[in-house]
């Protein structure tokens, strides 16, 4: 089959989305990352996640969470509807299973901004589904630098992140992946070079076998 100047249309092959986790300790550059893979793919999606904390002000019901009552959480966490879940200072937190699912079977991608603990959950419920990358910063001078540099915590809390810092990192074997983030740009290159590298995989390519067919070629 041509278009009507010749050219033949490019090869379409159907494909099963996949689940892109990026963890690291906080300044290392997760979201600077993250952002950056949003705004250049349309076809990834951050994952919105389900709460029991109150709004903050300027976020939005279903854009920026789900927002539930505890009884609510609980019930969804007996029903099995989280991907992973987690209470994080008297918080629940979780990923619901069922928007996932039908944004993969789209053949769009997810991105999740877990710890290594939600990590892990996640790979249990759909391994097949789940490509983990781990950032971790040049130095620990250099993560402690960026952390005064964003001004947002007071020294005790820097310090705080610090000491949590470490056994965050000491998790960065668990990942598929890993990323040091010493020129955010060469990592957004990184992260974005894993990404297509794992859109091609074949186990992802639903419709790679009927086209394989249509070749003349068996399995």
């Amino acid at each position: 089959m041509t278009t009507d100047n010749g050219e033949r249309p490019p090869v379409t092959i159907d494909r099963r989305g996949l689940m892109l986790v990026l963890s690291s300790p906080s300044g290392a550059g997760k979201s600077t990352i993250s952002r950056a893979l949003l705004e250049r793919h349309d076809d990834l999606t951050m994952s919105v996640s389900t709460t029991t904390r109150p709004p903050r002000p300027g976020e939005e019901e279903g854009v920026h969470y789900n927002f539930v009552d505890q009884p609510t959480f609980e019930r969804m966490v007996s029903e099995g509807a989280f991907l992973e879940h987690a209470t994080v200072f008297d918080n629940s937190y979780g990923t619901p299973a069922g928007p996932v699912e039908t944004i993969l079977r789209d053949g769009r991608d997810v991105l999740f901004d877990v710890d290594w603990q939600g990590t892990q959950q996640i790979g249990a419920s759909a391994p097949g589904d789940l490509v983990s990358i781990f950032i971790l910063p040049p130095s620990v001078e250099e993560l402690e630098r960026r952390l005064h540099a964003r001004a947002q915590d007071s020294e005790e809390v820097v310090q705080r992140r610090m000491a949590k810092a470490v056994s965050e990192m000491s998790h960065w074997f668990e990942y598929d992946y890993v990323i040091i983030n010493e020129d955010v740009d060469r990592s957004i290159a990184e992260a974005e070079a894993i990404l297509a590298a794992e859109r091609l995989r074949r186990q992802r390519r639903t419709g790679l076998m009927s086209f394989v067919r249509d070749l003349g070629v068996g399995q």
